[in-house]
């Protein structure tokens, strides 16, 4: 896992019991799981909107957005992103239409 990747996820996790006035981060929590998936919801439309935009410096900052709102729900469900980088290397090398075909209800 990259550094910063590994160091906000060490904050997202030390900041999962505190008070929900003394930080944003402790604010999603305290607001649930519903609050907290919402708000990936609205930054996926808006990395949507960035990307019809084709704004680059916008894309990116959307894109930080909704991985970090990601993250806030990987740790509220006591999952890391080491999680989600196993899942992509077992995925790797596989081709997208064969996954996505292995993951349909029969």
């Amino acid at each position: 896992m990259s550094e910063v990747l590994s160091r906000l996820q060490a904050v997202l996790e030390a900041r999962r019991g505190a008070a929900a006035d003394t930080s944003y981060v402790a604010r999603l929590y305290a607001g649930g799981l519903d609050g907290m998936l919402k708000k990936i919801g609205e930054e996926a439309t808006e990395l949507v909107m960035a990307g019809k935009d084709g704004v680059p410096e916008r894309i990116v900052a959307e894109a930080a957005d909704l991985w970090f709102h990601t993250m806030v729900v990987l740790v509220a469900q006591n999952l890391s992103v080491d999680d989600v980088l196993a899942e992509l290397e077992r995925r790797f090398g596989r081709s997208g239409l064969d996954e996505k075909a292995s993951r349909k209800s029969t």
